[in-house]
């Protein structure tokens, strides 16, 4: 996983339901594993 998002990525400017769907989308990733 290249790609790692956290709640600073929130602060920064990105609408919190696309950090929201990319949070559950690497999480179903990882699950997915």
């Amino acid at each position: 996983m290249k790609y790692i998002f956290t709640s600073e990525s929130v602060s920064e400017g990105h609408p919190d339901k696309v950090a929201d769907q990319i949070s559950d989308a690497v999480l179903d990733a990882i699950l997915a594993q």
